[in-house]
């Protein structure tokens, strides 16, 4: 197996794992590492594209990528630790009373 397919294959084993951690988990900071999981897989196959064909583009769209996630973990971060404080637990089941 030559490099570029063991990276391909990492990446997708670590977005698979990032989404049945989404799924089957119910705790809201496991479900944030687990799309930061997912998120990490798309790096990875995005940089090894990159490195494959020989230019920066991927490596561009990592930056962005990290940008996003950044975001996303300053702003889910605070509203969790409010959720928590609310309801005393981190279960998403708890905040069904909270849709409108």
């Amino acid at each position: 197996m030559d490099k570029v397919t063991l990276l391909l294959c990492l990446s997708g084993a670590l977005f698979v794992f990032g989404l049945l951690g989404v799924v089957i988990r119910r705790n809201a900071l496991i479900m944030l590492m687990c799309m930061e999981l997912m998120l990490n897989g798309v790096n990875l196959s995005l940089v090894t594209f990159s490195q494959q064909r020989g230019d920066a583009a991927g490596a561009v769209m990592v930056f962005l990528v990290f940008v996003v996630a950044t975001a996303e973990v300053a702003l889910a971060i605070p509203i969790v630790l409010l959720l928590v404080k609310h309801a005393r637990s981190l279960n998403l089941d708890r905040f069904s009373e909270l849709k409108g």
